[in-house]
């Protein structure tokens, strides 16, 4: 690297201020200033730019990798997939062969309530709806306007 001092920089600030004049010497100080924070930008600019292409790359491989690491436990999930259920009808084929089977156990299918649910509501204790204050009867506004109405008092 060169090596520039504070001598140095005041010999060079002389020797441009005779060749180039008093007059000239603070815009040419302004242009060059510019034009080095412009270089210093562009590489600033070059060195993320640099980076950033270096960690896409590893990205990339990291994404290989994981990629290649699903794929292999994919493939030992199918074969040991495919061990269970060879290993299972071998085993319920024995089951249905042997005259000890019993035939599964029949339950009877869930079925939606649909509009039936009143039923469903129905069904609940009246001793738990009073406990946990669900209302059993439904008030129409006014209804509960007259209900919850301070009593007048008698004059």
């Amino acid at each position: 690297m060169i090596d520039i001092g504070v001598t140095k920089l005041a010999i060079i600030g002389g020797i441009a201020l005779v060749v180039i004049g008093p007059e000239k010497l603070p815009g040419l100080a302004k242009t060059i200033g510019t034009l080095l924070g412009r270089a210093r930008r562009y590489v600033a600019d070059v060195k993320a730019e640099v980076s950033r292409s270096m960690e896409l790359d590893e990205l990339k491989k990291m994404k290989d990798t994981v990629e290649s690491a699903a794929r292999d436990v994919e493939n030992t999930i199918q074969t040991n997939a495919n061990a269970f259920e060879k290993d299972w009808n071998d085993t319920t084929g024995l089951l249905s062969n042997s005259t000890l089977a019993e035939p599964p156990p029949s339950f009877p299918l869930y079925k939606h309530p649909k509009k039936k649910w009143r039923l469903k509501q129905g069904s609940t204790p009246v001793w738990y709806k009073a406990r946990t204050g669900t209302r059993t009867k439904a008030l129409s506004g006014a209804a509960r306007v007259a209900r919850f109405r301070p009593k007048l008092l008698s004059q």
